[in-house]
């Protein structure tokens, strides 16, 4: 399961190993793709914050 801005979601973990809770993934049509650092990840939430603020 992820949880992106509240919203919970299953997600296949196929295609990487070693995930655990906790950790960031990009996901795709459904899938963990791939794992980021926390500091990328944060990176990645504030410019989607930052988009979801700009259209409203």
């Amino acid at each position: 399961m992820i949880d992106i801005g509240g919203v919970q979601k299953e997600v296949s973990l196929e295609l990487l190993d070693d995930v655990a809770v906790g950790d960031y993934v990009v996901v795709h049509v459904g899938y963990a793709l791939s794992r980021l650092n926390e500091e990328e990840a944060q990176k990645t939430l504030a410019l989607f914050a930052e988009l979801d603020g700009s259209q409203e």
